[in-house]
């Protein structure tokens, strides 16, 4: 399937959650099961040809895409977590929101010590979350230096910010504007 045939199933939502923003919904696409499919194949080949060791996710949607990558590739999944999800201790981190804060962690016994750990997500806009995964995966000891999205928002900047931070970032889309 081509990313044309992907971006056809991508709904878009005027005007959500606010006035002037386009929403890019990917629940059309998850449930089209060959553009699920085909979509999980596209990242994880990217994923392998990037040395990913493991894949990570972040809650909630980088889940779904993740691991199912990771599966598909025979890989461990590392679940990036919003707080107090994890009955563990676990390492975090604190990040900035558009209105507030937020926190991400991460059990960090999940993590092997120097592994290529790849980010798979659905959406890159500002790039602050994917930005708190990789400080958290970092300081937990991985190598970070992939981080792969079914969609980029490119006037956003999040996919410029990760690759200020070290970071190459792939994507299938990218839709101009918000």
């Amino acid at each position: 399937m081509t990313p044309d045939a992907l971006r056809a199933l991508i709904r878009t939502v005027p005007d959500f959650p606010k006035t002037g923003i386009q929403f890019r919904d990917i629940t059309t696409l998850i449930s089209n099961g060959p553009g699920l499919a085909a979509t999980v194949e596209i990242l994880a080949e990217q994923a392998d040809a990037a040395g990913a060791k493991s894949i990570a996710g972040m809650e909630a949607r980088g889940f779904i895409f993740g691991a199912a990558v990771a599966v598909r590739l025979g890989v461990g999944f590392v679940a990036v977590r919003k707080p107090g999800k994890l009955p563990v201790p676990t390492i975090g981190v604190d990040y900035a929101l558009e209105y507030g804060m937020d926190r991400l962690e991460v059990d960090p016994a999940a993590i092997r010590q120097d592994e290529s750990i790849v980010i798979v997500d659905d959406l890159v806009a500002t790039g602050g979350t994917a930005l708190a995964a990789v400080e958290l995966l970092r300081t937990a000891g991985a190598r970070v230096d992939h981080a792969l999205f079914v969609i980029d928002l490119p006037d956003l900047g999040g996919a410029g910010r990760l690759r200020e931070a070290g970071v190459a970032v792939d994507a299938i889309l990218d839709y101009a504007g918000q």
